[in-house]
């Protein structure tokens, strides 16, 4: 009796757990991604974004002793910082690299020659000789220090009013949109046509179409980029946004027919035969039917791989957000934050179509899996 209609499976703690887990796995990358946008360069380096609200403590890269060099009392010193953090506290230094924690805070270090240096906890540093230093090669320091929890805006204010990105960053959002509406307008009206022909009109080698529809499903998108650009390159749309809205609109038809003829198959035919009752013709019938397929849309604004091969432009006119990015990344290497930053706000217009019309995909994909 373990299948009585009206009973809850066995396995439903295993459906949570799925769902939970699956849940975890988009949202950490996001949470982490935020998180990381405003951090400072040296906590992502350092730590990972989850330990962002605790201590850190981090080796600081080896400077070289640099400033000013004054007389005092017939010493010559040098004093300078070894960090601009106020906040964050030296717990060991040391001026080799095979030892860079040899000395606690304040101590004094004995460099030979009557040259000694001191850290403070602070990071302040004091070299002092009792001859010039000048034309000669100055010690490195070694340092570990501990910085607590700091957060910063300034990622954002480099990408969004920085005139270096502001420029560059706003011309990939709006080549984006450029992109991303055409390509997601065109293939669900060419697709809503062709899905109420499949779901609701009679015609030899239908059958044979829904299985060719259903076989496009599992053509790789890679399989076919070299041919396509060959025939776009053949007829001079190779290098601009129609090839693109075109490269966009073939790749996302065969799913965009298939979840619209499952969900016009599991429309009521009732409705349908009353409308053809009272004298509605097949496309007055068809523009009464909507379906907003947000998916397409965040498949159209994240991609990069179709940009790259049919948006061919070496002026950076052209340039989408995701392109953007990885040349950001090409550009400042190591400034991890700015990436962060960029790659949420990349990510922000996405999150809201997805979260404005949720219910709507979800319709969609269910659509046809009852009658």
């Amino acid at each position: 009796m373990d299948n009585v209609v009206g009973k809850k499976s066995g396995l439903t703690w295993a459906v949570h757990i799925s769902m939970a887990v699956l849940v975890a796995l988009w949202l950490f990358p996001t949470l982490g991604l935020f998180v990381s946008s405003f951090r400072t360069a040296d906590q992502i380096s350092s730590s990972g974004w989850w330990s962002s609200l605790s201590t850190q403590e981090r080796q600081v890269p080896a400077i070289r002793v640099a400033g000013e060099e004054v007389e005092v009392d017939g010493r010559f010193v040098i004093e300078g910082r070894l960090f601009e953090a106020t906040n964050a506290s030296v717990s060991a230094w040391g001026t080799s690299s095979t030892a860079p924690e040899a000395n606690a805070p304040g101590a004094v270090a004995d460099l030979g020659d009557g040259v000694t240096l001191t850290v403070a906890e602070d990071g302040a540093y004091v070299l002092s000789s009792p001859v010039s230093t000048e034309g000669t090669r100055l010690p490195r320091i070694f340092s570990t220090a501990a910085t607590p929890p700091e957060f910063t805006l300034d990622n954002y204010r480099a990408i969004l009013f920085d005139p270096e990105n502001v420029d560059g960053m706003a011309k990939a959002f709006f080549n984006t949109l450029t992109v991303t509406i055409p390509a997601t307008i065109i293939p669900i009206l060419v697709a809503a046509f062709a899905a109420y022909a499949l779901a609701w009109m009679d015609f030899p080698g239908r059958a044979l179409l829904i299985a060719a529809i259903v076989g496009l499903l599992v053509v790789p998108l890679q399989l076919a980029l070299i041919p396509l650009l060959k025939l776009h390159n053949d007829i001079g749309i190779g290098k601009g946004y129609l090839g693109t809205w075109l490269a966009h609109t073939g790749f996302g038809l065969p799913l965009a027919i298939y979840l619209l003829r499952n969900y016009m198959v599991g429309l009521p035919r009732d409705i349908i035969e009353c409308a053809k009752v009272d004298g509605a013709s097949d496309f007055q019938i068809f523009i009464k039917i909507i379906l907003p397929l947000s998916f397409q849309f965040l498949w159209t604004w994240n991609d990069l791989l179709v940009s790259l091969v049919f948006l061919i432009d070496s002026t950076g006119e052209t340039t989408v957000m995701t392109k953007q990015i990885v040349e950001l990344l090409g550009t400042r290497g190591g400034n991890w934050e700015i990436l962060a930053t960029a790659a949420f706000i990349s990510i922000s217009v996405p999150l809201l179509v997805f979260f404005a019309m949720q219910k709507y995909l979800v319709r969609g994909l269910l659509a046809g899996s009852v009658k």
